[in-house]
């Protein structure tokens, strides 16, 4: 019970690590809040696990995601201000996509600046979310009308460090900030050039849902193989499995572990050459424009072997890879708090 997990946004890739931490790393207990709204695990969750948590002198280390604000767990328990405190994030709140800016409430970033100044380590699954997190703090801390601190991110950077999503990839033999406009767009001036294809749109239906959907259900019903929320892991990756060529036009992206499993599957990935994917994938599979996007595609659909001979290895990425640096992280050391 030396390894204290706690999760506020028990869901998704948050549920996903702490599941595999807890069956891989000894010595874990596990304490969580179901992954719904969001915005209140961010603003009460710390309030939870004050009274959640027992109090025992055998932790040693507290891993936790950026969700919850450790500042004030930390405060709340002073007993666990001791441990060796990691902070890792799967996204952070300084550059999330909102529609509008002043629609960007400053606390959730607030909090994550106030956690990392607590924490003894932070960890970013990608070199691309750590760097944008460093570099947005100086100029989040501007919207503060006055007596605004500085050098925060002087004292973040040295206990920061990047360590990739372990994976848990299966033995085979998807909001706002994506862009579904453009992905249709596309798919629909295939269709206009009577290109031969099969389109299998995978994920979750939410109530906010852009009108591009619906449009592009319609007008591609010819060409639809998969549509839609698939009810099991299983069914999701045997879709994967039948398909050439799995694309993103995502304006935001701080990992991409749908791609990552797509690919594992034998997918070929065209991903936009911005955000985390330059550090994932090779140049070849990365397009800069739509119009780049577009000609590939054309030229997948006329000579689909060019897809079919590919091999992308996706293995560093996985626990096999990874899982000794995590083992490592979740072990006391000098690092922690005295």
């Amino acid at each position: 019970m030396s390894v204290l997990l706690v999760e506020a946004f028990y869901g998704g890739s948050h549920k996903q690590l702490v599941d595999l931490l807890q069956e891989r790393v000894d010595d874990c207990v596990t304490y969580t809040l179901p992954a719904k709204k969001w915005h209140w695990r961010a603003r009460t969750a710390a309030l939870y696990f004050m009274q959640a948590i027992p109090a025992s002198p055998a932790y040693r280390v507290l891993f936790a995601s950026s969700v919850l604000n450790l500042a004030e767990l930390v405060a709340l328990r002073p007993d666990l201000a001791s441990l060796k405190k990691i902070l890792y994030f799967h996204e952070n709140q300084l550059i999330y996509p909102v529609r509008k800016s002043q629609e960007r409430d400053f606390q959730y970033g607030y909090n994550q600046i106030l956690s990392c100044l607590v924490a003894d380590v932070v960890v970013f699954n990608s070199e691309f979310n750590k760097r944008s997190f460093l570099s947005s703090i100086s100029t989040f801390m501007k919207t503060m009308p006055d007596h605004r601190p500085k050098g925060l991110d002087q004292l973040i950077e040295p206990k920061c460090r990047v360590l990739h999503f372990p994976i848990r990839f299966t033995d085979v033999t998807r909001e706002h900030d994506k862009d579904p406009q453009l992905f249709f767009q596309t798919l629909l001036k295939l269709r206009e050039q009577e290109l031969n294809f099969e389109v299998s749109v995978l994920g979750e239906t939410f109530t906010d849902v852009p009108d591009i959907f619906a449009e592009a259900k319609e007008q591609l019903v010819s060409h639809i193989r998969h549509w839609g929320f698939m009810p099991s892991k299983e069914d999701y990756l045997r879709v994967l499995c039948q398909a050439d060529v799995v694309v993103s036009t995502a304006k935001h992206e701080f990992f991409g572990v749908a791609m990552l499993e797509a690919v594992h599957c034998g997918c070929y990935p065209l991903c936009p050459k911005a955000l985390v994917y330059p550090e994932i994938f090779p140049g070849s599979y990365l397009y800069s424009t739509p119009e780049q996007l577009c000609k590939r595609l054309r030229s997948f659909c006329k000579h689909p072997h060019l897809v079919r001979q590919h091999v992308v290895n996706t293995s560093a990425f996985s626990w096999d890879a990874l899982g000794k640096e995590y083992t490592s992280l979740l072990t006391a050391d000098s690092s922690a708090a005295s």
